[in-house]
């Protein structure tokens, strides 16, 4: 462990964690577990064989930069996996009871009266591209960061793997599907009647899904969305670390930023992905994961002696 810094700890701690949860806890929801147990096990191999290849070949560049990237390379497959993992607690999706709340607290669904006060081809494109800029800020903060600056894109890097982490382990533990649900459009799973009453029988406005980005991030989700992956919404928790890094390194564009991040706040629900309850449980994911993550970040650097880091 000696070479090891804050991402390590991290990614092999939230390897570990999941790996005894598939151990102690799997069920025939978990066909496969075995499988997922091997790769987690062999995950912490290569992780710690990277990283001790590169305190012993400090000098090899393509190393030197997978040692801190390899992060980026594990986010689809450990978002992939919760669904496979999110019915061992509980045994079935907890959609009713977010339903049932939002219900309490707005006396209706906001998921699904706001696009339908606003069926506007050119609202609707609005917020499905500030939707589809969530994936821009992942991948454009990032790049801005290491042509400028190497050691803050490992930063960068650390901190949103982080708050990935930490939202993954939620998906596993607290299985919501979000708004999808009320349209059945998830095999096998179906809304108690007397909640399903809450909405009717909703449809998306013609004008609205003929639009690009519509179309887009059906595309989007039919192909990688895993279920149960809607509490808290990575995408705000994400996207507001993402500000954090600009209003830090990339101060320029902050503002902007800052603007678009929010419109996307609002497109998660509009677009009728995520219930308010997960936007504002995302809010405060990034709220206390992100300086969290960066004192945890500056602190395990410190005992680590120079290395990339601010």
């Amino acid at each position: 462990m000696k070479h090891y810094i804050f991402i390590d700890y991290a990614t092999q701690g939230y390897v570990v964690v999941v790996g005894l949860l598939i151990l102690g806890f799997h069920n025939s929801t978990v066909p496969y577990w075995g499988w997922l147990l091997a790769a987690h096990g062999a995950c912490l191999l290569l992780v710690h064989g990277l990283v001790v290849g590169h305190a012993r070949w400090r000098q090899a560049g393509v190393l030197g930069f997978l040692r801190h990237f390899y992060p980026v390379l594990l986010y689809t497959g450990f978002y992939r996996e919760t669904g496979a993992l999110n019915r061992m607690f509980v045994p079935d999706y907890l959609d009713a009871h977010f339903i049932w709340a939002e219900e309490r607290l707005f006396g209706a669904q906001p998921c699904l009266e706001f696009m339908d006060a606003l069926p506007y081809l050119a609202v609707s494109e609005l917020f499905y591209a500030s939707y589809f800029s969530y994936y821009v800020m992942v991948a454009g903060v990032g790049l801005a960061l290491l042509i400028r600056n190497r050691p803050h894109f490992f930063h960068f890097v650390s901190i949103v793997s982080f708050v990935f982490y930490l939202c993954y382990l939620a998906y596993i533990l607290l299985p919501v599907m979000g708004p999808r649900a009320f349209f059945r459009e998830i095999d096998g799973f179906d809304l108690p009647v007397e909640i399903q009453a809450y909405a009717g029988n909703p449809t998306y406005p013609d004008a609205i899904k003929v639009g690009p980005f519509f179309q887009l991030m059906a595309w989007i989700y039919r192909n990688f969305e895993a279920p149960g992956a809607a509490f808290p919404s990575s995408h705000v928790a994400v996207a507001l670390c993402t500000v954090w890094f600009s209003f830090l390194y990339l101060r320029p564009i902050r503002w902007l930023h800052l603007a678009v991040a929010l419109l996307l706040c609002a497109s998660t629900v509009y677009c009728r992905y995520h219930y308010v309850i997960d936007v504002i449980a995302g809010a405060f994911t990034a709220a206390l994961l992100v300086p969290l993550g960066h004192r945890l970040y500056r602190r395990f650097h410190e005992h680590a002696g120079p290395g990339p880091h601010p």
